[in-house]
This record gives structure tokens, C-alpha cells and sequence, in this order.
């Protein structure tokens, strides 16, 4: 069954049904128009010639369409969200936290951010930006794309913006990708409050 197809899915191959019946009702019209137009002033063999030369011209153009269409490559994500996405909570007041910028950073360089005062090569790219909205959810940090970048990530938050008076001016979380993990979908959560916070991997 095709129940379990994506809407963009079902109408692709609503379309190529829709084309396959074009095509017969085109072969049909075309044939009938040609015979009758022409059999008063040719011999019927002549005539038979004319319509199956049109009809024949003319299938093997839709026939080359639907094939073109059938087999070019799809241009259409199999997910519907972002790769890596996040939500913040304010526990303090047990409701979402809106209006927090995010932004989300993929480190460049040939090893792993380094780690306090150790020495390093590198830098941080950035991918994108949002702000949480009334749920807490942030919009699209980057595309939507099957694969992810395999790599170490920072995704930040303006919490001392959002809560003037707590203990951290902002929040940074670093998690890394695998090769292995380049198709898994990563939610980075935050439970906030004015002088604590915590994250997990969710769903």
C-alpha cells in the first residue's frame, strides 16, 4: 500500500497516473481528428498512414516526459525537520521559554575543540540562528537534509537576555556527530532556570 507515503510523495504518483491517462485520451482525440479531417481527400490506406504517423509522434513524445519524470533524481528530503533541533524550558516557572536567540556553530579543524587552556587549530563556523517561539521551540538552525555533517557542534543560548538576573549570561552546549550517526535525527533540549540548567539527547 502507499498509505504510509509522504503527501509530496502521493502526488508524484498522482501525476504520473494523471499522465498515463492524458497520453491514451491524447492518442485517441488525435487519431479521430486526423481520420476525419483528412479521409475525403485521401485513399483510406493513405489516410490510416497519416493518423497512425501522428499518433505515433506523439506517444513517443509523452512516452520520453514520463520517463524524464520517473527518472530524475528526487530533489525532495526524506525528513521534515532539521537535522539537529532544540527546545528550552523554564523550569522556574514551568512553561517554555520564549524569545531566547539560538544559534548553532560547527567546529572547523583537524581535531577536536581544545579543551581549556590546551592548544589548538581551528575555528567555529556558523550554520544558523533562530529564536525560541511559544512553545520554546527554536526555528530552523539549518537545512533540512538527509545526512548531516559528521563533527563536533556548539549550540548556544542567550539565556542572560532572557533572564537578566540569573547566574549564566549564556549557555553553550558541545556534542559531536559520528560518520555513523550522519542520518539520525539530534534534539538538544534545555530545562532552564535562573542558576541551574541541563540538556539530554531527546527525540
Amino acid at each position: 500500500t502507499r498509505y504510509s507515503n509522504r503527501p509530496i510523495v502521493e502526488l508524484e504518483i498522482a501525476a504520473q497516473e494523471q499522465m498515463k491517462i492524458t497520453e491514451l485520451r491524447l492518442a485517441k482525440l488525435f487519431a479521430t481528428k486526423t481520420t476525419s479531417r483528412i479521409t475525403s481527400e485521401l485513399p483510406f490506406g493513405l489516410v490510416t498512414k497519416a493518423g497512425e504517423d501522428r499518433v505515433s509522434v506523439l506517444s513517443s513524445h509523452l512516452t520520453a516526459a514520463s520517463e524524464y519524470s520517473a527518472n530524475k533524481p528526487s530533489q525532495v528530503s526524506n525528513r521534515t525537520r532539521p537535522p539537529i533541533t532544540t527546545h528550552v524550558l523554564d523550569v522556574s516557572r514551568g512553561s517554555p521559554a520564549a524569545g531566547i536567540e539560538v544559534q548553532l556553530e560547527i567546529w572547523n579543524g583537524a581535531k577536536p575543540p581544545p579543551f581549556s587552556g590546551e592548544a589548538g587549530s581551528g575555528f567555529w563556523i556558523f550554520r544558523g540562528s533562530s529564536i525560541t517561539n511559544a512553545d520554546g521551540r527554536s526555528g530552523h538552525l539549518m537545512d533540512i537534509q538527509d545526512n548531516v555533517d559528521p563533527g563536533v557542534y556548539r549550540i548556544s543560548f542567550n539565556t542572560g537576555k532572557y533572564s537578566p538576573n540569573g547566574f549564566f549570561p549564556y549557555v553553550s552546549i558541545v556534542f559531536e556527530i559520528k560518520e555513523s550517526q550522519k542520518a539520525e535525527h539530534f534534539h538538544v533540549p534545555v530545562l532552564l532556570s535562573p542558576f541551574s540548567f541541563s540538556t539530554y539527547r531527546g527525540s
